[in-house]
């Protein structure tokens, strides 16, 4: 397309339309994005020959709307342009008013500036009318006014004749009065109204006087404490012009009747001193209950039902007492009773149907559901001292029990005995009533309590079984030293077994149904302890009575040794706690057993005898069933040493008649024995000697080839037998050649290890045996 024609595709601005200048670049930018869009819009339309056949079409459709447009523009325009027209002249209309306006005040200003000067002029005026009023006022309330100083006089003069009601009419007159007298005056104080402050301060003190001694005036003069109570209470509902503090008189007249109670019965707390907290506790249990009784009958008619009097006394006096008694804790250290006092007195007392409890109270006097006089801590302290000193007191008086006890053991007589003859002392009687006694005072207060101090009972007890152990040690080491000879050492043995089966068969005492299973467990195995080592130092005086001389080691390197075993009647662990090493050239009774001598002659065991029935003949005085425990252990101890003199190979028989002398002898001894201990009261099913009798029979036997069936018997009845003490016992028979010892020796090691038969302790077990010869012989000897 040549430039010619996209001249004439130009469209072109009709005349008399404006073209933006240069100032408006937006508009310059418009019109030339404009021109660019219709030119490429025209260049479109156009680019075929074949269209420009329509051009004129397109020219004329294009001037139509371009005039379309500018009619449309020039509409805007005219509504616009007579807007504007519209706005000035309305501004020109509102510029005319603010001028007015401008105008007026400050015309109004001129008058306010002259008005003011008038007003100026007018103050003096204002002052004196002031004061012509104050003056007419004062002419019309002078003659009152005269009168006030009389009446405040006359008003303080009821007050001190406690007419409290007159006075205080006459004070709410002069109050009147001065109110009156306030507004005319313009707030103005007059100096004669000054005595009213101190006047109504008085009769406020009044009131609270009255209203503290209410329980003493509801008794003596109720009228004046209704007179009190009218005075607060009228008080209380008075209005006043005046910018005034209420004055309050209800809340110190109830405030006057706490400090009351709480000066009349708990104004000074008890002195330190015995039994002075228990009268003060006791006044308190007599006092509370008739001064809420007073409340009832008489303070409560004469008070308004509002104040509540008796749940005020009963609120009040709890509180007081509770906070009296904190303090009490806080400055004074209580002993043991004063402990129990307090804490039985509060837990039980105070609550109970003697005090706050009583049916003769009505229910506004119940304060269960206030706090606790004592709390959980002050309970807790006060049983943790009451268990710490009555435990010092029982520690102190068990002692002294035991110290008295000991005394006695040396004394000249024997000990007492009760009218069945046994050995008697009230000792143990003593010990447990006063524990018993302890733990039933405890259980006044509370379970808790009663815990503590049992379980203290228990540990007590055990400490003091273990001291009288302790002192039996030492009472038996000074006699057997000789540095405190007993004329009736083995008698006082028996007495302090009686006293261990008399704490052990009431120790039930101790176990009431709420205590746990158990709980009696250490004391019982105190008490268990203590038996045993009675029966050992028992036993230990009989060794010595067959001259058997023992120490006080085990397993000194020369000597034998004497053993205790397992006693089946309360004697667990003796053999572990009492093994004796003795001489062996000290034993003149069981030193020629076996010998040709004990062969011939029942001499040797008839001395065992004797001395055995002298020394047992005091166990009659001793209770059941320590004295079959005694017996039983006496039996046992002489079978031993019996087994074991006949284990030291002192005897080999020379032919079938000393074997068959000796088999004799072992059953007239073991029958010797049996009488004896019967005899003495012992039970024949828990006697040892039939052990003789199997030894017997592996004597008498005949024929050596038939040991092992012997042996293998003697093992069934005694299966703590050992190869050494068949070894032995064959050493005595003197005919058993080696193949027949060593036969007779492999029948023990023949099937599994039996068995003790039901109730048979061990024997052989406890019985030393002599030491194997040596293995090679000496160049001096026989086989040199």
């Amino acid at each position: 397309m040549d430039s010619a024609a996209k001249d004439k595709m130009k469209p072109t601005i009709p005349p008399g339309s404006s073209c933006p200048g240069p100032e408006w670049p937006e508009q310059e930018r418009a019109e030339q994005l404009a021109r660019g869009a219709a030119l490429k819009w025209a260049s479109g339309i156009f680019y075929r020959p074949e269209q420009l056949a329509r051009l004129g079409q397109y020219r004329s459709r294009e001037v139509q709307r371009t005039c379309s447009l500018e009619a449309r523009i020039k509409s805007v325009v005219q509504s616009y342009l007579e807007g504007v027209k519209t706005g000035v002249r309305q501004l020109a209309q509102a510029l005319e008013a603010m001028q007015g306006v401008r105008e007026a005040l400050s015309q109004a200003h001129g008058l306010l500036r002259g008005m003011a000067e008038a007003a100026q002029t007018l103050e003096p005026l204002r002052e004196q009318v002031v004061q012509h009023k104050q003056l007419w006022a004062l002419s019309q309330l002078l003659p009152r006014l005269r009168a006030v100083p009389a009446a405040v006089a006359h008003t303080q003069t009821l007050i001190d004749a406690q007419r409290l009601l007159e006075a205080y009419v006459s004070l709410r007159e002069l109050e009147q009065l001065q109110e009156e007298t306030w507004a005319p005056l313009g707030g103005l104080e007059l100096p004669v109204f000054e005595g009213l402050g101190p006047l109504a301060e008085a009769l406020g003190q009044a009131v609270e006087a009255a209203a503290g001694a209410a329980g003493r005036l509801a008794r003596e003069d109720p009228a004046l404490l209704v007179a009190a109570v009218r005075v607060a209470e009228v008080d209380a509902g008075r209005t006043t012009s005046r910018e005034q503090a209420p004055r309050d008189w209800r809340q110190r007249c109830l405030r006057a009747l706490q400090e009351g109670l709480e000066r009349i019965h708990f104004g000074t707390l008890p002195q330190p001193g015995p039994g002075a907290l228990a009268e003060w506790l006791e006044a308190l249990r007599v006092a509370l209950p008739a001064e809420l009784a007073t409340a009832e009958a008489l303070v409560a008619p004469c008070c308004p039902p509002q104040y509540k009097v008796v749940q005020l006394w009963a609120h009040t006096l709890h509180s007081s007492l509770r906070r009296c008694l904190q303090q009490l804790l806080e400055r004074t250290e209580l002993g043991a009773a004063d402990t129990f006092t307090l804490l039985h007195w509060a837990l039980h007392v105070y609550l109970g149907p003697e005090m706050m409890g009583s049916l003769e109270l009505g229910p506004e006097a119940d304060v269960s559901h206030l706090e606790p006089l004592l709390t959980l801590e002050n309970v807790e302290q006060l049983e943790a001292t009451f268990v710490a000193e009555v435990q010092a007191s029982v520690t102190q008086w068990l002692q002294k029990a035991l110290d008295g006890e000991a005394a006695e053991w040396g004394r000249e007589q024997e000990p007492d005995t009760d009218p069945s003859g046994f050995y008697h002392s009230p000792m143990p009687a003593i010990v447990l009533q006063i524990l018993e006694e302890n733990i039933r005072v405890a259980s006044m207060v509370s379970e808790s309590l009663q815990q503590r101090v049992h379980d203290m009972a228990l540990s007590e007890l055990s400490a003091f079984l273990r001291s009288f152990s302790d002192a039996l040690i030492r009472f038996s080491r000074d006699h057997l030293r000789g540095e405190a000879m007993v004329p009736h050492y083995v008698p006082y043995l028996l007495a302090t077994l009686n006293h261990q089966s008399a704490l052990s068969s009431s120790l039930s005492v101790l176990q009431p149904d709420w205590v746990a299973p158990g709980a009696l467990a250490p004391v019982e195995a105190a008490l268990d302890e203590l038996q045993r080592r009675i029966c050992r130092l028992v036993l230990e005086a009989l060794l010595l009575e067959l001259q058997v001389r023992l120490q006080v080691e085990v397993g000194v390197r020369v000597g034998d040794t004497v053993y205790y075993e397992e006693s089946p009647r309360g004697m667990p662990g003796l053999n572990r706690l009492s093994s004796r090493v003795y001489d062996p050239c000290s034993q003149p009774l069981f030193a020629a057993l076996p010998s040709r001598q004990w062969l011939s002659s029942p001499e040797l065991l008839e001395g065992v005898c004797e001395r055995t029935a002298r020394f047992c003949q005091d166990f009659r005085h001793v209770r059941n069933p320590a004295v079959q425990l005694l017996l039983a252990e006496a039996e046992r101890t002489v079978v031993l040493q019996y087994l074991r003199a006949l284990m030291q190979g002192r005897l080999v028989c020379r032919g079938a008649d000393e074997r068959t002398q000796a088999a004799e002898r072992l059953r007239q001894d073991a029958a010797q024995l049996r009488e004896l201990f019967l005899g003495l009261g012992l039970e024949e099913s828990v006697q040892c000697a039939p052990v003789l009798l199997a030894l017997r029979e592996l004597l008498n036997l005949r024929d050596p080839t038939l040991l092992g069936l012997e042996v293998a018997g003697l093992r069934q009845q005694f299966p703590d037998v050992s190869e050494e003490h068949v070894s032995a016992l064959l050493d005595l028979r003197g005919d058993v050649s080696r193949e027949q010892r060593l036969a007779a020796l492999s029948s023990l090691q023949v099937g599994p290890q039996p068995s003790p038969p039901t109730g048979r302790r061990a024997l052989f077990s406890l019985v030393p045996t002599p030491a194997p010869p040596p293995s090679s012989c000496l160049p001096s000897g026989s086989c040199a």
